[in-house]
C-alpha cells in the first residue's frame, strides 16, 4: 500500500557517474533512482552496477527512498543487476518497459532467490502500450509491488505521438494507469520533463500531474527539484481546510450526524478520509524538513 510517504520528487541518476551519486546525497529529493538502464552505455553496464552497489555501502542519503532502475530480465545485464539490487541496500528495484505479470514474477523470483528481504519493493515502468493496456494484470503480480513509474518518453514514441503542453496524447494512457494503481492501492509517478529550459511547461506538467492524481513527478535533472516539492506538496490553505473539515466531522459525528456543512460544502466521510490524508502527507513532509 502507498501510505502516506512523500514522493513528490524522484530523481534519475546516472549510476556510471560516482560524482552524481555522491552529490546526489546532499540534495532535496524525497527519492533517488540510480539508473542502470537508460543512462548508461553498453560498455559501462557492469562498472555502473559496481558503482552504485558501493554508493549504497557507503550511505549517507538520509531519509531519501532509493530505487535502482535494473536493465531488463532478457537483456545480457538485468539477471547481475538484480542480484546486485536483492542485497545492496536500496528500498526498490524498478523493472523497465513492464508488459505482463509475469515479468514481474520472475524478477521477483530472481530477487528472492538472490537473498532480498521481505520489504524489498518491486516498481514497474510503465512504457509501452502493451505495458499500458495490461496496467491492471500487473498491479496484482506480486506482493512486493509498490508503485507504478510513467515512461512519457517511450511510450511517445511508439504511439508515434507528439510532446504537447497538455499532454493530450498521454491522458488515457495517463489516466488507465492511474486507475490501475488506485485499485490495487500502489503509488504511481509521473513521467518526466524533458525540456530543461521549459521552466514554465515544467511547472504546468506538474500542476497537471497533481490534478490527475499523480504521487509525485519523475525528473532528469537536481535543477526541477525544488518546483516538484512545491507543488506536489499541499498548500497550506489545503492543510488548513483539510484540518477544519476533520474537526466539523468528528464534533458532527459525536452528535450522531454523519455529514456536516462546513463554510457552505457539504463534508461526508470521503472528505475527511481524503484531508486526513493530506494532513499525514504534511507532517511526514515536515518531518524531512
Amino acid at each position: 500500500m502507498t501510505g502516506h510517504r512523500p514522493r513528490r520528487s524522484m530523481l534519475y541518476m546516472p549510476g556510471s557517474n560516482p560524482r552524481a551519486l555522491d552529490k546526489a546525497r546532499g540534495l532535496a529529493a524525497d527519492a533517488l533512482i540510480f539508473d542502470l538502464e537508460d543512462a548508461v552505455a553498453p560498455e559501462s553496464k557492469s562498472d555502473a552496477r559496481d558503482q552504485v552497489r558501493q554508493a549504497l555501502s557507503a550511505g549517507g542519503y538520509g531519509q531519501r527512498e532509493i530505487l535502482i532502475r535494473v536493465n531488463g530480465l532478457t537483456s545480457d545485464w538485468g539477471p547481475e543487476d538484480l542480484k546486485m539490487a536483492a542485497i545492496a541496500g536500496a528500498h526498490g528495484v524498478l523493472l523497465p518497459k513492464v508488459e505482463n505479470a509475469e515479468q514481474v514474477q520472475s524478477a521477483e523470483a530472481l530477487l528472492s532467490a538472490a537473498g532480498a528481504p521481505d520489504d524489498l519493493a518491486l516498481w514497474c515502468m510503465m512504457e509501452t502500450p502493451l505495458g499500458i493496456l495490461r496496467a491492471a494484470e500487473v498491479c496484482q503480480s506480486s506482493r512486493r509491488l509498490e508503485g507504478l513509474v510513467m515512461g512519457t518518453s517511450d511510450l511517445a514514441k511508439d504511439l508515434h505521438a507528439a510532446h504537447t503542453p497538455l499532454r493530450l496524447p498521454m491522458l488515457v494512457a495517463l489516466g488507465h494507469c492511474l486507475l490501475a494503481a488506485r485499485a490495487f492501492g500502489l503509488a504511481i509517478l509521473d513521467g518526466v520533463h524533458l525540456d530543461l529550459e521549459d521552466d514554465e511547461g515544467f511547472r504546468l506538467a506538474c500542476h497537471q500531474g497533481v490534478e490527475l492524481g499523480f504521487d509525485g513527478k519523475t525528473l532528469i535533472h537536481p535543477k526541477t527539484i525544488a518546483a516538484a516539492n512545491e507543488i506536489f506538496a499541499p498548500s497550506e490553505a489545503e492543510i488548513a481546510w483539510s484540518r477544519k473539515v476533520i474537526a466539523a466531522h468528528g464534533t458532527a459525528e459525536a452528535s450522531g450526524a454523519g455529514v456536516v456543512v462546513v463554510e457552505g460544502k457539504l463534508v461526508e466521510n470521503l472528505h475527511v478520509e481524503n484531508a486526513r490524508r493530506l494532513v499525514a502527507l504534511a507532517a511526514k513532509i515536515a518531518e524531512r524538513s
